[in-house]
């Protein structure tokens, strides 16, 4: 029997994942056509966040390979656009003169963005954020300018802000709404949203709306309806999306806002059916994954024609990472008529949850910082559970870390909610075809293929269902996506291989990209560095922004600059100098910092290089990866509780261990008492006075993820406190993971192994020794800065450099 002729139009995510469907069902019944106008395979348009920010690469978000097209005996036209539709012959024709037939055409055409029709929005250097060719676009302009404004401030925006930030570029976010993502937060979680990102270099115009876009030949800036206007080098519009129905609207068929379709996808012409962000059912058009695959399973059966259940719309749920900070949304997450709310907001811990009740049932719920509730929630309003009080209980408890979170689900839990993947059906997966890794869960049962938010939980799974069997060595934690090797691995070679600069390690280690991403660039200097001090000459390019202006960027795209004052003691000539400096230059506040220091705060870029050198002050290191700050309380000298000198201790601390590179920052206290006024019990090395001697604490936090310090030992003098914590200090820069703070060190290594490590007495020497080397190598490089003669250039150089933020 001759084949059907099956033709699709667009080669996106929703339409292939259809002809997948139906390749399922029968590899033989359709002779399969598909047309896309980007000159690529079908790749994950959600993941191009990940490529901009420098994580993973094109042919990472890649679904199906040019492969996957020759062994299903697809023909695929690609750079290839259909422009009419033929419905009384059934064919169709492309914009270079190719004319196919059909028998069943699928339209997915997607949607294309929103551009604002403001002045000036043709200029060069004016961009959508939406394919391959945008995000390229957006990463070479990045190589020559630095000033980039982010019209948008929903999900897409802040993604490309993220990637425009992690190219070394500053990102000015403007958005229309009084906050952000309002499609998917509630303000309370989206203000705590802007509050993350700020800390991230991001710097919000809230309330704006673009008037102009000016320029002479290219893009100079953005004019507002106030008046106002910021410079801008590079624009990227993400205001939004429109479905793309203009071949169907010119080939007659019913449109509104996206293509009408009844609940089998098909429109009001016989033959013709539309799927994905292209289609409008019941009135809705869905940009989110999920719904777009089920209309996909739907149409497939359809089309192939079995009998299956209807597509009746689709509740729209958001479980996502936005810039490394875990939201979710789901159903009606705004109060309205009606309707009630339960909520629960930690400050302490940075976390907000609010689930939205009618008539005793969930409806909605928005979740910020712990999303781990998700899944039950989302299952919770599918089901149309009503609200119980021993929900109600666990809801307002903190997540108990002792259960693991695949061993209480049900086998009907969705683990992956874009492709409707079940727990029992990854389990039985794994059990029938031995799988091993995340990625052959991936390829064999479609979780964690799209936005990639379940990865961890699949990985739980696989620990979960093989138990003994589950080789921990295949799950690896990779330094980033430009390398296949962990940090162990890329150490252990460097070593071996005696490499001695970061691009050597990536040209002989095989790097995928050859400029490395953000990640792994200051990764591999520190580590470098740590193997070789004195002898490793530091890669400035590499380092993070922050630490290159020896100056944290604030969110108005002003500098703070923290001069080091030991233990918290300063002079009247240093007040002085400090005080001449910020009336000299209209400093906007002065702050006292919690680490005991004076932050001069609103410094322009241009003054920091005669201001550092007018308070002839070492840095205080409030930007580095190091030594930031010894609080101490007044000790004995002063205090009539205080056991011990604190004070004295924390300045021979500080002038000992300042400058040291370390993977994270690193705080450090004194406190001269149990009373512990400077706070030892929360920071990375706390130090307590008791009567005879001195309690060393380590591993405290007291940011977002609080953490109690533990008692690493006790010792009786000054001198063993050094001992102790250099010791400490060392161990941890040469087995912690980069960006890894001592909190998450001391849980993962345990502290048990730590103290094996630090009191066996020739392991402790020998890492003293390595400190002590590193130490000799430790300059202060503002200071050798501003001490030569070509101080303006040298700085304003280094502020040209293209290099990555952090805080």
């Amino acid at each position: 029997m001759e084949k059907k002729k099956l033709v699709l139009i667009g080669n996106g995510m929703a339409g292939v994942r259809c002809i997948e469907e139906i390749l399922k069902i029968d590899r033989d019944l359709f002779d399969i056509t598909i047309f896309g106008s980007e000159p690529h395979p079908n790749y994950n348009r959600i993941l191009l966040s990940t490529v901009l920010q420098g994580d993973t690469s094109i042919a990472d978000i890649t679904m199906n390979d040019w492969d996957w097209y020759r062994n299903n005996n697809i023909r695929l036209f690609v750079g290839e656009t259909v422009v009419q539709i033929d419905k009384e012959k059934q064919q169709l024709r492309t914009d270079k003169g190719r004319t196919v037939s059909y028998d069943e055409l699928i339209i997915a055409t997607g949607s294309k963005p929103f551009m604002l029709p403001v002045p000036g929005a043709d200029k060069k250097g004016v961009t959508a954020f939406r394919d391959i060719k945008d995000c390229e676009m957006m990463m070479e302009y990045a190589k020559t300018y630095k000033k980039a404004a982010v019209i948008g401030g929903g999900l897409l925006g802040l993604e490309a802000a993220r990637g425009l930030l992690n190219l070394g570029m500053e990102v000015d976010v403007i958005h229309i709404f009084d906050y952000l993502m309002e499609r998917q937060l509630d303000p309370t979680a989206s203000k705590l949203l802007q509050r993350e990102l700020e800390k991230q270099g991001m710097n919000f115009l809230l309330k704006k709306e673009t008037a102009e876009i000016f320029g002479e030949n290219r893009v100079e800036g953005v004019r507002f309806k106030d008046g106002t206007e910021i410079a801008a080098d590079l624009v990227v519009m993400a205001v939004g999306i429109r479905p793309n129905i203009d071949l169907a609207q010119e080939s007659g068929i019913a449109v509104n806002r996206g293509i009408i379709v009844n609940d089998y996808l098909e429109t009001n012409v016989p033959h013709i059916y539309a799927v994905g962000e292209c289609a409008e059912h019941r009135g809705v058009v869905y940009g989110l994954v999920a719904p777009l695959y089920e209309q996909g399973k739907v149409l497939a059966e359809a089309i192939c024609g079995i009998k299956t259940h209807p597509y009746e719309g689709s509740v729209v749920s958001t479980q996502l990472k936005v810039s490394g900070v875990d939201v979710f949304s789901a159903g009606e997450f705004m109060e309205g008529e009606g309707t009630s709310s339960i909520k629960v907001y930690d400050e302490l811990r940075g976390v907000y949850k609010k689930v939205v009740v009618r008539a005793g049932k969930i409806v909605g719920a928005v979740l910020f910082g712990d999303t781990s509730e998700g899944r039950k929630l989302l299952e919770m309003i599918h089901r149309n559970e009503p609200v119980s009080d021993a929900f109600q209980l666990s809801f307002f408890q903190a997540n108990s870390t002792t259960q693991s979170t695949v061993a209480t689900m049900a086998d009907t839990d969705v683990v992956c909610g874009c492709n409707g993947v079940t727990k029992g059906a990854i389990c039985q997966a794994i059990v029938e075809h031995g799988l091993r890794t995340v990625e052959e869960v991936r390829d064999c049962t479609n979780a964690s293929r799209s936005c990639g938010g379940c990865k961890g939980l699949v990985a739980e799974l696989l620990e979960y269902t093989l138990g003994e069997t589950f080789d921990k060595q295949a799950m690896k934690e990779t330094v980033c996506g430009c390398t296949t090797l962990s940090r162990d691995e890329v150490i252990a070679e460097i070593k071996a291989k005696k490499l001695k600069y970061v691009k050597e390690v990536m040209s002989v280690l095989g790097w995928k990209t050859e400029e490395g991403c953000s990640k792994c660039r200051p990764a591999l200097n520190y580590y470098l560095s740590m193997l070789y001090p004195g002898e490793y000459v530091d890669e400035l390019e590499s380092r993070f922004v922050n630490e290159r202006l020896h100056a944290n960027i604030q969110a108005d795209g002003t500098y703070s600059v923290v001069p080091r004052m030991y233990g918290g003691v300063t002079t009247a000539e240093q007040l002085r100098k400090i005080a001449d400096v910020a009336e000299k230059y209209n400093v906007p506040m002065i702050k006292l910092t919690g680490g005991q220091r004076i932050d001069l705060l609103g410094v322009k870029k241009e003054d920091l290089p005669r201001i550092w050198a007018e308070l002839d002050m070492p840095s205080g290191y409030a930007y580095a990866k190091a030594l930031r700050t010894v609080k101490t309380c007044v000790g004995n000298q002063f205090c009539r509780f205080g056991t011990q000198d604190s004070t004295a201790l924390g300045i021979e601390m500080e002038k000992k261990f300042e400058r040291l590179n370390t993977p994270h920052k690193v705080k450090m206290a004194v406190s001269a008492c149990p009373r512990n006024c400077a706070e030892s019990g929360i920071k990375d090395v706390g130090i307590v006075g008791v009567d005879g001697g001195w309690e060393i604490y380590v591993g405290g936090n007291g940011g977002t993820h609080l953490r109690a310090g533990d008692l690493l030992c006790t010792v009786k003098t000054a001198e063993e406190v050094i001992e102790m914590t250099g010791a400490f200090l060392q161990y941890y820069r040469e087995s912690a993971n980069y960006l890894e703070r001592t909190s998450k060190w001391v849980e993962r290594v345990g502290l048990e192994h730590i103290r094996e490590v630090i009191f066996a007495p020739e392991m402790r020497k020998q890492l003293l020794e390595r400190l002590e080397q590193a130490l000799r190598a430790t300059t202060d490089p503002w200071k050798e800065i501003v001490e030569t003669k070509e101080l303006q250039e040298t700085l304003f150089t280094n502020l040209q450099a293209k290099v990555p933020v952090n805080r």
